[in-house]
């Protein structure tokens, strides 16, 4: 072995033109040869035209964030060439059409990168030729050429590609695998022949055992969370068509075998008050918005809060405010799911960090909903939404379905007994936890009545101060019962030395660059850094946090916010300031490098804050 362990390819074009599908191919690829992949997905808020592009970050060892600088980069356009050229690290190289990229476009590139002209369409109309096909049929596969002539720089054999394709043409679509098999082949072998071929050294080594078949996934959150919900027995999902929330609906209706009824609604109030409806007659019920969408619910969830319904709202996070960045990520929406809705009512809010958690959380999300009846809201962010990379199949074990204090009649027939039965549930009873036993709708003796207004027991409006005062306590006691069972590592969990030089707080997607940046800070720069990364929001784990934290030699926030909003939110609950805050608004997401880069700043020149601004 004498070639890299890791690779940082990128492909970019106009909107539309197969930047995701070449990015796909060249993902599944490298996955069926065994290596550990992650893939950053960054795409404009048009349907077609504008500049977009895609990551993928290839290794012997498993990694779950992006990194910057890139050492091939393929492009269909002048724009992909101008934008990130620069990127591109000394020897490294890019693969570009001169139909559409001239020299001078890319005269900012370093002087070392060895660019590769590749034409596209003679090695279509070759194909087109030899298998007696209309040539403008086949531009489609401009996105296989680009990556074969990608998987030949890299030394990376040719028939990983053909597995792959076999995994994205099923079926009737089986015929387009030897079609795009012979564009494959024409453009691996013609970028063998150019000049420079033997100049582009980064060269990765072949994985020594490939996992078997079938024994990783290669998944992204969207698709996680859906998987999370179809375990859990969601049984309804509406939604009302907004990026990046839309993408986990759409993979929810390719699936009707699982019995999720998936809706689209006219508007987000009524996708809402829906999952209320649903909810109340004992469905298992949630919907899915991002964060224009999410402010237009508050006073459906404020309804869900008083009346106790267990709905559950999943917020995918993206740049705001107003319409914002609808295809770019932010962690900017927490204080506002806290405090979501006019008034004081308990709510859940939790947030995954990686794949695995954004399956957890889908399933335990409805147990919470049910065991407390009360509103529950997930915070996943388009980093994590949209991003892809391969994983271990979901650990399943220990995930059991909780349906919470469902009422028990005692009146056998309520209508031989219709006063009995009417006040044998007090469905709003004031208990010594908070939570009172949830009838179903066709339950003997389960009647009560539902408004938004402060109510009884048994729901009757009411405005008479002690009944308030005892129902307002009653439903906040829910929150302590919650932190009480909910566990630990479910709430918040300390990664690496405990004796670390610096303690990096962090949430959502900021986990990820930071695990992976931790070994390389030690090993390169002599930094011990540990993560404390949190999950439960409300209610919020003070006491924990702020036992590590008063440990700590030093900590710092790292947040994709403006205004560091778990740093705020730590010194509301807890009295204690972070020392040091990171923090980056751009719409894109924290890298591997980033990470480290702060750290050092931190650390190093002792910096009180540091903003990120790096990519496209």
């Amino acid at each position: 072995m004498s070639g890299l362990t890791e690779i940082n390819w990128m492909i970019g074009g106009p909107q539309g033109t197969g930047v995701d599908s070449s990015a796909t191919l060249f993902l599944r690829t490298m996955a069926v040869a065994g290596y550990h992949v992650f893939g950053k997905r960054e795409y404009h808020s048009n349907i077609k035209g504008k500049h977009s592009y895609f990551n993928v970050r290839a290794s012997h060892q498993f990694v779950q964030s992006s990194r910057d600088p890139i050492d091939l980069l393929a492009t269909f356009d002048k724009e992909t060439a101008t934008t990130h050229g620069h990127e591109i690290i000394p020897n490294g190289a890019l693969i570009y059409d001169e139909k559409v990229v001239k020299p001078e476009d890319i005269e900012g590139l370093d002087a070392s990168v060895t660019t590769f002209i590749l034409p596209f369409d003679d090695i279509l109309q070759e194909v087109a030729e030899e298998t007696d096909s209309n040539p403008m049929k086949l531009v489609i596969m401009k996105n296989t050429i680009a990556v074969a002539a990608s998987m030949a720089l890299y030394g990376v054999e040719l028939h990983h590609m053909e597995e792959a394709l076999k995994g994205i043409f099923e079926g009737k679509k089986a015929k387009l695998v030897p079609l795009n098999m012979k564009a494959a082949e024409k453009a691996y072998a013609m970028i063998q022949t150019m000049d420079g071929f033997d100049k582009f050294t980064f060269k990765i080594d072949p994985v020594a055992n490939v996992p078997e078949k079938g024994s990783r996934l290669l998944m992204n959150g969207a698709t996680a969370c859906g998987l999370g919900k179809i375990k859990a027995g969601c049984r309804m999902v509406t939604y009302y068509s907004i990026t990046p929330a839309v993408d986990e609906c759409i993979y929810l209706e390719t699936q009707p075998h699982y019995g999720v009824n998936v809706v689209q609604c006219e508007d987000e109030l009524a996708a809402m008050n829906m999952v209320n409806g649903a909810a109340l007659t004992g469905m298992r019920a949630s919907t899915a918005t991002s964060g224009p969408g999410f402010c237009l619910m508050a006073e459906a969830i404020g309804w869900a809060g008083i009346c106790e319904v267990p709905s559950v709202i999943f917020n995918y996070q993206r740049g705001g405010p107003s319409t914002g960045l609808p295809t770019r990520s932010e962690q900017a929406d927490l204080m506002f799911a806290i405090n979501v809705g006019h008034g004081e009512f308990p709510k859940i809010v939790i947030a995954p960090g990686d794949m695995e958690q954004c399956f957890e959380d889908s399933f335990e999300c409805f147990n919470l909903a049910e065991r407390y009846q009360t509103p529950v809201i997930v915070l996943p962010d388009k980093v994590l939404a949209n991003n892809t990379q391969t994983i271990p199949h979901f650990n399943e074990e220990g995930l059991k379905i909780d349906r919470g204090f469902i009422f028990e009649p005692t009146v056998k027939d309520p209508y031989d007994d219709v006063e009995g039965a009417m006040a044998t549930h007090k469905r709003f009873e004031v208990t010594e936890d908070g939570v009172s036993p949830r009838s179903l709708p066709g339950q003997p003796g389960g009647i009560h009545w539902l408004t938004g207004d402060e109510h009884t027991e048994i729901g009757h409006i009411t405005e008479e101060p002690s009944i308030r005062m005892a129902q307002h306590e009653k439903r906040f006691r829910k929150l302590d019962k919650a932190l009480q069972e909910i566990p630990q590592d479910r709430q918040y969990k300390l990664y690496g030395p405990e004796d670390a030089d610096v303690t990096v707080v962090a949430w959502g997607c900021t986990k990820g660059p930071m695990l992976d940046a931790m070994p390389l800070l030690e090993k390169e720069h002599g930094i011990k850094a540990n993560l404390l990364h949190i999950r439960l929001f409300s209610p919020f784990p003070a006491e924990g946090v702020l036992k590590i934290l008063e440990k700590s030699k030093q900590t710092m926030s790292m947040e994709a916010n403006f205004t560091s909003q778990l740093h705020r939110l730590i010194r509301m609950e807890t009295g204690f300031t972070i020392g040091h805050r990171v923090v980056k608004y751009t719409g894109r997401p924290i890298s591997q490098d980033e990470a480290i880069d702060a750290i050092r700043q931190v650390v190093e020149q002792n910096a009180e804050k540091v903003v990120l601004s790096y990519g496209h």
